[in-house]
């Protein structure tokens, strides 16, 4: 099978079952999806979870980003900070993820925000938006 590249917005990230299944879904002897993010995706993700969630450590949060890293390879995007500014989507808090798509040529941005990545907004890159249950039936 041929890998494809995508990436995880931070709201999927969040919640950790669905953490849990994506990056599993990552894993290199698995030859499924080679998922990449950034460190501004992550640094949403972990600052939510930490606001929503009281009784977490932020010890615990870098120790679980530690292990995400790890268990993905390459999965940091880097370089795609000067893309942004030329980027139009209708949140524009957004358009960092866009960017680093774009980066690293995905073909797919999961995310449970759609409305955020309309399709006019994402063919010229050849870029699709799915949810994370989309995601996985197309996967399947």
């Amino acid at each position: 099978m041929t890998q494809f590249t995508v990436i995880y917005d931070a709201n999927v990230l969040y919640p950790f079952n669905m953490r849990d299944l994506l990056i599993q879904l990552a894993q290199p002897e698995l030859d499924l999806v080679r998922a990449r993010w950034t460190e501004e995706i992550l640094d949403e993700a972990f600052r939510n979870l930490l606001a929503n969630n009281p009784h977490l450590k932020t010890a615990q949060l870098s120790r679980t980003r530690e292990l995400m890293c790890q268990s993905v390879p390459d999965c940091l995007v880097e370089g795609y900070e000067s893309l942004i500014a030329d980027l139009e989507l209708p949140d524009p808090n957004d358009r960092h993820v866009l960017a680093a798509a774009i980066r690293v040529n995905a073909e797919v941005i999961v995310t449970l925000n759609l409305k955020d990545f309309p399709s006019e907004s994402l063919q010229t890159f050849d870029l699709e938006a799915q949810e994370p249950d989309a995601f996985l039936l197309n996967l399947i």
